[in-house]
């Protein structure tokens, strides 16, 4: 994809304006000069009619505005706009030719080409566009396209795709804008590309994409990479660049071939090989496409930010400043227009009921309206006679045959929907009339298809909300309904109950001779209620008066000079709009004649409209700019066709300002068929304000209509200027006539109170008049907004007392009293303060190759809001048979095309097959379901492409860190400048007297040895198998006797001397423990190491092999199965075997005492390694003496109170940190008796633990993440089960998780809730906190006080500040206290960078001293420069004596109001995150698993997601569970919830199926694995999106 390089900002593009265009088109001729055509419009005095003056408010006439006008120009001012007439300007001049045979036999060429899609069409419009394109093509760049599995690629194509004229119902073709109601907006016709257009284009579309990923494997990475590179900056460093600030070093510009295509390997090291940032070799495409994407970024496409004031804590969002530059209205206040009088005419009839009983008795034969079927045949004539009887048929059996007589269920007034299909007009108009005769209100809406129809739930709501009870129909729209079984009619979702009533004649009763309906002059009752669908989706009831109904057909005549009996053709729908009005309304006031063209005729025969004006002689015929397309594009050079008898084309969505190219084409063609340029009539209608303004047909062929020519910048900051040097982003708009007889116009400001507009000024327009519709049904407040706007002047008056109304049409009043409308508000989009309108954005997407790519047309366009700003979303349907190279290229290039000519950012651009939007009942794309399924993720899109770098420019400035303070600063006792230093620390151990025996024993060996003499028969420990049953136990003796072999086997068959390491590789369970006390009599030093999976050996196995070669085993003790194991053809496969050292099998022991038990002679000598794999894939070994293990006990024996009277349950892995000191150690300092239970085991039984823990009567038992989520995800459903077999969970004191992290709160939340019932004291679940440093700084003893909870400021923390805020409030954080601190352990909280000591409302790393602190790493695989300093750190000031151990977490104290045993206040310690986990992202330090959470929550398919950063990109990876069509969904839901709560823009999403994210033993992410394994290609994702 191809970015521009320059700023997004104004400033950027100023820069670039001048030249923009020139280089691109082709120079007309001087003599043409389109500063002559460009002259300003002089409004002909004649066509003004001469209107009545008012003095005494701010209304102008006509001809007052026209002098003004000229005025203005002679006294030399600058013109505010320049109008100019006849075909556009902008084309070249061989455009301008008359029309022969060959150039409207371009449209044979474009029919053959695929149809219907090109709608929005302007040619100067797509000229533009391409040129724009063009532009980029110089500076393209690569942009790394998304990946997908071909899983997803095949599915998507044909799927969803239903043959063209086949989709369901009377669907329209594919509105573009699902506008308001729900018909579809203009489309435009167009005249070929020139040649040069084309050339740009092929030009710029050589592939510089990297092909997508389909093969599931890596396969082809080498050549896409080459391709990629050689089309991409290089960065020559192993360190990945910076994204943040906008400096590229020392990059390399890759040569490129000259002139040839030939793919060439980019001119740097090893095409194959990319360093990463931890200087780890990847080979891999995704790197390659990481690279592109931060080479893209680097360009500064953002405003530099602008400097303001941050406090500590709050991270102020930007404000978007306004632009010094931007321009701004300068024109005087406008004044208000008013329209010629309405003219009475005296046969005009005091109601529109009285008109009909008038045609009706007079001319009963008179054609009133025409049907056609689909073959273009007449299908049923209904006379004004036929009208009339069947109208008063149907008033009567409304008003007398349902319900009873004493209780009529429907009485004057009230209201009854009509439910007709676009095919019947016939049935419609005498059901319409019927209810005006009987004076009950009607509510027309569409056909319900089906139960779930997009918007059809708000109809109902509607109707509810009118108290509709009975709904009209016709007999075959009552048999298509959806039937229940019974053959009811279903209640449709949200409608009220509804009787539905058949109006064909034969199933009513005959009124009575003497009954005639009551015809009255028409009064202020209501005569009808039309729908309007809003922007949000929700609808609402504009309510017509009779007098309003009748002064709009009076007004309509008079403007259109309607007479009796003219023939009238229309195509659009009938039951509200232009077509309501004229064709069902109008008509019959004057008596004319309606040829109704059904929307199932245009699908077959797009030119059936015009084969109807010629066989008719048709006067008038009623269209959208999308008939007058579809008749360009179909038609074939016809002879017979004859346009002449045409005096007045209206286009009804005259007001698009997308519809001038349809006029203009359309004209273009058929000028040689009779049609004349003053017959075309755009017009402006509302449904609130009915019609707003509309061309007059004029005779006067002379008088070409007004054009303007506006700058689209002007336009997004609400200023008219005409586009004088850049021909790119103009916006060409027709005048759409003179506001309407009766009525007063003036444009409000659009937001905040309504003032006038000055007359070079965009805004809403408003209109006063009788013909308006009077209000929302039923909903004051928003009727008050809309129907009761009093317009106010600079001077705050109003201008008339009479209440304004207001459109929804932005516009202004232009020379002469030209209503212009450049767009609506409902379409109005607000990003940075800039306004766009959606139809522009429609049209340029589509001016960019339609025809290839888009189905039929079918784009929406809306925003979304994110991050305080609107967000602008494009969802397009692709055609079925685009490739995913094709979409992609398009999606580029729809991104530069609306850069370059909007000036604004597209957040998201979504690709969706075929036929798949949900469709307005017309067929047009249902706006505000479509949005609302894109913000609930469930659109499906089968691409998509996410801008936010572009868009988003009002992120809170990175962050500057301030120096902290320095040694200088004054200490007073325990405060750093004002605050308390964070420091803690538990009981004093020399100070507690206990009867502790083993206190007299250095050495843990010698504990057991005492044992073993005083309490032989002592059970220490207790293994359970799955079932629960005990496995295994031993006693002291037991324990004894078995090390004692061991030791015997070492030295004998092992040879092994004292010092020697021993690998100790055994499932958990009683063979490790003797295993680790056999090494300690015969004075080896033991490493436990995790045996490896039997599923699973090829990644298991070389980390045991790793663990044992760097610990630098002389020697590896296991079972006789894992021997076999080790020694398989699997085990083969996955190391060399050849070099384990000597394996012994400990299942085969001697049966010998050794000679003598070895005793160390130094506490401080070595007594075990323990190694682990830390979150951040470490290795790290560290180093524990006889004096830290023996302290390490006696401190947990302390804070949980252990006795050999005491039963503890254990399900944890016993491999390294407090797991194995619990499952191996305890016991035997203690005493107490452990009950083991196999973490292992609870994926066969999860209730296993708890059976345990309430079977033995457990008072302390201990377990790890993993198992509470086992039970918490295994159990859930089955307490009531539990109870039942006699679960009871009320003894357990202390259930303590063992962790090396943040503590869960959600999860042990929910594990106390869900276990609740079985006695379970929410109290007693805790958290432990364990490190490298320190295996166990925090443990939740018995006697403390009870785990607190606090709420810290999110933001706050990303400041390394902790600010405490109420539960609830924005941005909060629950944290859990990590356990109480242990006896011995001292805290200290350090800042990590300067090492000085922090005040308690600081986040910086946990320090910590103690005796059972580990003295050192054995060693560290993976990074050797961990330094020493972890272990003895000393503080850079204050008490610079004491050594400290570094933790590697960063936390903070709290002193809370609770007392602890000795009676102190209590200080808790809260652990945010790792210091190597966190992320520093604009300056600022974020956690993942904060990220994590906002994202998990943004959808329901995401079950677990991980977060890190590639080259200062946040990748986040998230499993869905779901099927893969929902991946894509996923992309700008997880975008959306990033940016909202954390201000950061995602990078790369990548979708990947559960189980992917790597997990260890202790359910901890392991988020560098992932990394590793993204970066190398191997997570075979299903979706990989790059955003831009």
């Amino acid at each position: 994809m191809v970015l521009p390089l320059s700023d997004i900002t104004q400033k950027g593009y100023e820069k670039k304006r001048s030249k923009l265009i020139g280089a691109y088109l082709p120079q007309p001729p001087a003599a043409n000069g389109a500063a002559a055509v460009r002259c300003r419009l002089q409004h002909s005095e004649g066509a003004a009619r001469r209107m009545l003056r008012t003095a005494n408010i701010g209304v102008c006439d006509i001809r007052e505005a026209a002098a003004r006008e000229r005025a203005a120009s002679t006294a030399g001012n600058r013109p505010l706009f320049y109008f100019r007439f006849g075909v556009d300007q902008a084309l070249p001049q061989e455009r301008r030719t008359p029309v022969t045979p060959s150039s409207s036999s371009r449209y044979h060429r474009r029919r053959s080409s695929g149809s219907r899609d090109e709608r929005y069409r302007s040619d100067v419009h797509t000229e533009a566009v391409q040129a724009a394109l063009a532009k980029h093509k110089e500076r393209k760049m690569a942009v790394p396209m998304p990946s997908k599995r071909r899983s997803l690629v095949v599915q998507t194509s044909m799927d969803a795709y239903t043959p063209p004229d086949t989709s369901s119902g009377s669907e329209d073709e594919g509105s573009v804008q699902g506008d308001s109601q729900g018909t579809p907006t203009s489309s435009q016709g167009s005249i070929n590309m020139e040649h040069w257009i084309s050339q740009a284009i092929h030009g710029s579309t050589t592939s510089t994409t990297s092909s997508s990923s389909t093969q599931s494997g890596g396969s082809g990475a080498a050549h896409r990479l080459a391709d990629v590179m050689a089309q991409t900056h290089i960065e020559n460093h192993s360190a990945p660049p910076d994204v943040t600030t906008y400096t590229s070093e020392h990059s390399i510009q890759v040569e490129r071939p000259q002139g040839s295509t030939a793919r060439v390997a980019p001119k740097y090291g090893n095409a194959e090989l990319m360093e990463t940032g931890d200087g780890v070799p990847v080979s891999s495409r995704v790197s390659a496409k990481i690279q592109q994407l931060v080479n893209t970024l680097k360009r500064p496409k953002r405003p530099p930010l602008r400097e303001f004031f941050v406090d500590d804590f709050e991270e102020l969002l930007e404000v978007q400043q306004p632009d010094p530059n931007q321009p701004k209205p300068e024109g005087a206040q406008m004044l208000a227009m008013r329209g010629e009088q309405l003219g009475v005419v005296t046969n005009w009839p005091p109601s529109l009921e009285a008109a009909l009983q008038r045609w009706g008795t007079i001319s009963p034969k008179a054609p009133c309206l025409t049907t056609m079927d689909t073959n273009g045949k007449p299908l049923y004539i209904l006379t004004y006679g036929k009208l009339w009887t069947r109208s008063m048929k149907v008033a009567y059996n409304i008003l007398h045959k349902l319900g009873t007589k004493q209780e009529p269920m429907v009485r004057p007034g009230d209201r009854v929907t009509l439910v007709f299909p676009n095919n019947d007009p016939a049935a419609f108009m005498v059901a319409f009339y019927g209810c005006l005769l009987a004076e009950v209100v009607p509510v027309p809406i569409e056909v319900p298809l089906t139960r779930k129809d997009a918007g059809s739930q708000q109809i109902g709501f509607l109707l509810g909300s009118c108290g509709v009870t009975v709904a009209l129909t016709s007999d075959a729209c009552h048999k298509g309904l959806p039937k229940s079984p019974t053959g009811e009619i279903p209640q449709f979702k949200g409608w009220p109950k509804l009787l539905w009533f058949v109006t064909e004649s034969k199933h009513l009763s005959k009124p009575p001779r003497d009954w005639f309906p009551h015809i009255k002059d028409a009064n202020n009752d209501t005569a009808y209620i039309e729908y309007k669908t809003c922007k949000d989706g929700s609808v609402l009831g504009v309510t017509v008066t009779r007098i309003a109904l009748l002064t709009h057909c009076q007004a309509l005549t008079q403007a259109c000079g309607y007479t009796e009996a003219e023939t009238i053709v229309n195509v659009l729908d009938f039951k509200k709009d232009v077509g309501l009005w004229h064709g069902i309304l109008t008509s019959v006031m004057n008596m004319m004649h309606v040829i109704s063209i059904p929307y199932s005729l245009m699908k077959v025969n797009p030119l059936s409209w015009i084969q109807k004006v010629c066989q008719y002689k048709a006067k008038v015929a009623c269209v959208k700019s999308r008939d007058m397309h579809w008749a360009l594009v179909a038609h074939r050079d016809q002879r017979d066709i004859n346009l002449s008898s045409l005096r007045m084309l209206i286009v009804a969505d005259g007001a698009n300002p997308w519809s001038i190219s349809s006029c203009d084409a359309f004209l273009n063609v058929f000028q040689s068929k009779g049609l004349r340029q003053e017959v075309i009539c755009p017009c402006a209608s509302s449904p609130e304000a009915l019609t707003v303004a509309i061309r007059r047909p004029t005779d006067d062929s002379n008088q070409p209509p007004g054009r303007g020519v506006l700058s689209m910048h002007g336009l997004t900051y609400g200023v008219i200027r005409v586009d004088s040097e850049e021909k790119l982003s103009v916006l060409t708009v027709q005048d759409v006539g003179l506001v309407m007889p009766g009525a007063i116009m003036c444009s409000v400001k659009p937001d905040g109170i309504p003032q006038l507009c000055k007359t070079d000024e965009i805004g809403e327009l408003c209109v006063c008049a009788i013909a308006t519709g009077t209000s929302y049904y039923g909903l004051s407040g928003m009727t008050k907004n809309t129907f009761e706007v009093f317009p106010m002047t600079s001077s705050g008056g109003p201008i008339t007392e009479y209440p304004f109304i207001r459109t929804g049409l932005l516009g202004f009043i232009g020379p002469g009293g030209l209503v212009f409308v450049i767009g609506k508000m409902d379409g109005l989009m607000v990003v940075s303060g800039r306004r766009h309108n959606a139809d522009d954005i429609v049209a340029t997407a589509l001016a960019v190759e339609p025809m290839k790519f888009v189905y039929r047309g079918r784009i929406a366009v809306f925003s979304v809001s994110v991050l305080h700003d609107e967000r602008i979303v494009i969802v397009a349907e692709q055609r079925p048979d685009s490739t995913e190279e094709d979409s992609f290229q398009w999606m580029s290039r729809v991104l530069q095309a609306i850069d370059s000519i909007h000036q604004v950012g597209v957040y998201c651009l979504a690709l969706v097959p075929a036929n798949t939007l949900p469709k307005t009942p017309l067929g047009g794309i249902h706006l505000s379901e479509t949005k609302q399924l894109f913000l609930e993720g469930s659109l499906h899109p089968c691409n998509v492409l996410m801008c936010p770098h572009t868009c988003v420019t009002n992120l809170p400035k990175p962050r500057q860190k301030q120096p902290e303070i320095g040694p200088a600063s004054v200490m007073v006792g325990n405060l750093v400048s004002g605050k308390r230093i964070a420091q803690a620390s538990g009981r004093d151990l020399g100070q507690i007297e206990d009867n502790d025996q083993a206190r007299k024993f250095l050495f843990l060996s010698e504990v057991l040895q005492w044992r073993a003499q005083t309490t032989p028969d002592h059970v220490l420990y207790t293994l359970l198998n799955c079932r629960g049953t005990i496995a295994n136990s031993l006693t002291c003796v037991q324990l004894h006797k078995r090390a004692e072999k061991i030791a015997v086997m070492l030295m004998e068959r092992g040879h092994l001397q004292d010092g020697d390491h021993v690998a100790l590789v055994y499932p958990p369970g009683i063979d490790l423990i003797a295993a680790f006390y056999g090494c300690l009599y015969a004075g080896c030093v033991p490493i436990t190491v995790r045996p490896p999976h039997p599923q699973n050996i090829a990644t298991t196995l070389p980390t045991v092999k790793m663990i044992v070669e760097v610990s630098r085993s002389a020697c590896l003790m296991t079972t006789q199965l894992i021997c076999k194991l080790l020694r398989s053809r699997e085990a083969a496969a996955a190391v060399d075997v050849r070099t384990w050292p000597p394996v012994l099998d400990t299942d085969d022991l001697p049966k010998k005492r050794p000679a003598q038990i070895y005793k160390p002679s130094n506490p401080e000598t070595l007594a075990y390694l323990d190694f682990s794999v830390s979150t951040t894939g470490m290795l790290a070994g560290v180093k524990m003496s006889h004096a830290a293990t023996s302290a390490f006990c006696r401190s947990i024996k302390l804070q949980c109170e252990l006795y050999p009277s005491r039963e503890v349950a254990i399900c944890l892995d016993p491999y390294c940190g407090l797991g194995f000191v619990l499952w191996c150690l305890c016991s035997v300092y203690s005493g107490h008796q452990s009950i083991l239970i196999p973490p292992s085991e609870l994926e066969t039984n999860p209730a296993l633990w708890l059976l345990a823990v309430s079977q033995y009567k457990v008072r302390d038992t201990f377990c790890s993440y993993s198992v509470m989520e086992l039970c918490t995800k295994g159990l859930g459903s089955q307490t009531e089960s539990l109870k039942a077999r006699g679960l009871d969970l009320s003894r357990v004191r202390t259930c303590v998780v063992v962790a090396e992290e943040r503590p869960r709160i959600a999860l042990t939340q929910s594990f106390s809730k869900l276990f609740k019932d079985l006695g379970l004291h929410p109290r007693a679940v805790s958290t432990s906190l364990g490190c490298r440093v320190n295996l166990a700084i925090c443990l939740q003893g018995t006697s403390g006080p009870d785990p607190t909870t606090v709420y810290v400021d999110m933001r706050a923390l990303r400041h390394d500040r902790v600010r405490l805020v109420e539960r609830g409030s924005p941005h909060s954080l629950p944290l859990m206290e990590s356990g109480k601190i242990l006896p011995g352990v001292r805290i200290i909280i350090a800042n990590p960078e300067t090492k000085g000591p922090l005040g308690d409302s600081h986040l910086g790393e946990i320090w910590v001293h103690s005796t059972h602190n580990a003295s050192g790493y054995f060693t560290i695989y993976g990074d050797e420069s961990l330094q020493s300093d972890h272990f003895n750190s000393r503080l850079s000031f204050g008490d610079t004596q004491t050594i400290w151990a570094r933790t590697g977490y960063l936390g903070f104290l709290r002193r809370t109001e609770l007392t602890d045993a000795n009676g102190e206040r209590h200080d808790a310690l809260y652990v945010v995150g790792a210091l190597d986990e966190a992320m520093e992202l604009r300056g600022m330090r974020y956690h993942p698993i904060d990220i994590e959470t906002s994202v998990i929550r943004a959808h329901k398919s995401i079950t677990e997601c991980a977060v890190f950063t590639w080259t200062n990109l946040l990748v986040v990876v998230v499993e869905l569970d779901g099927s893969e069509q929902e991946a894509l969904d996923l992309v700008p839901l997880v975008t959306n919830v990033v940016l909202e709560e954390h201000y950061l823009i995602v990078g790369v999403v990548v979708v990947v199926d559960i189980g992917v994210i790597p997990i260890n033993s202790r359910g901890e992410k392991q988020r560098m694995h992932l990394r590793d394994g993204f970066l190398a290609d191997q997570l075979d994702p299903i979706y990989v999106a790059y955003n831009m």
